[in-house]
């Protein structure tokens, strides 16, 4: 690791991990922009959360 970078790991309540997966399963907002807006670091997190947390059979059909 450089010099200087520091990297920081955040913890997500249960409960802001079921909204976000409710704003993405509703429409109200793509996965991609989900994490932009609260600033979630890895790519992955807001995927693995919807495939953990789903209410519905998001991205089942999608290949």
């Amino acid at each position: 690791m450089e010099s200087g970078v520091t990297r920081t790991q955040r913890g997500y309540t249960l409960a802001f991990k079921l909204s976000v997966v409710e704003q993405v399963e509703k429409g109200q907002l793509a996965y991609k922009e989900v994490q932009r807006r609260y600033r979630i670091q890895r790519c992955s997190t807001v995927l693995i959360w919807l495939r953990k947390h789903r209410r519905q059979h998001w991205g089942a059909n999608q290949r």
